[in-house]
């Protein structure tokens, strides 16, 4: 082997022992990077349930307002209904 030949194997070694270390550098940071997303969902998608959790005596309290309201509500309507009804019953006839 010519000393051209041993430098240009010596400089190939060099570059591929570059190339793996940097490769495998880039892979550590996907790794920890994908680690990491996943964490950060998991905070998300727990912290919104935690909530969920907690805000439930809240929310249900809120339907049954609405519940109680939508009953008002219909009961008016009745109530206008009925009076419309009786109104309309005895209307006089319009004279000519």
């Amino acid at each position: 082997m010519t000393p051209e030949e041993k430098s240009l194997l010596e400089r190939t070694y060099k570059l591929a022992e570059d190339n793996n270390s940097i490769l495998r550098s880039m892979r550590r940071s996907n790794r920890i990077g994908l680690a990491m997303r996943i964490f950060y969902w998991v905070i998300i998608i727990g912290a919104g349930i935690g909530a969920l959790y907690f805000l439930q005596p809240y929310i249900d309290q809120m339907m049954q307002i609405v519940d109680q309201a939508q009953k008002v509500i219909q009961n008016v309507n009745g109530t206008v209904n009925q009076a419309q009804d009786a109104l309309n019953t005895i209307k006089i006839p319009a004279t000519k």
